[in-house]
């Protein structure tokens, strides 16, 4: 049974930064594609970035240059950096597998974790 356990969401100033995680256990993560998406109040889930099992990313135009996502296959791990965050990047955010190799479409969530970004 797949198992995605998120958490480093919370709260903070524009500007300030994050990093979320992601532990998936039931997988077998070091050939498994996986990657966030985030939906806001009124919106429909997006994807934010995805990662390949070697370690090649994807992001979303609008956070390009900010998010940073890196996988630690030790620790069955996702890691997204969020740096110089924005009130627009106020959202629940959701880690999904995407298949084997390069990430397809997601087919199992996280319970997902709030992040929000105060002006």
């Amino acid at each position: 049974q797949v198992h995605l356990v998120e958490s480093g969401g919370g709260s903070v100033q524009a500007g300030g930064s994050l990093r979320l995680s992601c532990t998936a256990s039931g997988v077998l993560f070091n050939i498994a594609a996986l990657g966030w998406y985030r939906q806001a109040p009124g919106n429909e889930r997006e994807q934010v970035a995805t990662i390949d099992r070697h370690g090649n990313t994807n992001y979303a135009d609008s956070v390009k240059g900010r998010f940073t996502l890196a996988r630690d296959n030790l620790k069955n791990t996702i890691l997204l950096q969020m740096n110089n965050l924005k009130p627009d990047d106020t959202a629940v955010y959701y880690c999904a597998t995407g298949g084997v190799g390069a990430f397809s479409q997601p087919n199992y969530w996280g319970q997902g974790t709030q992040v929000t970004v105060s002006s």
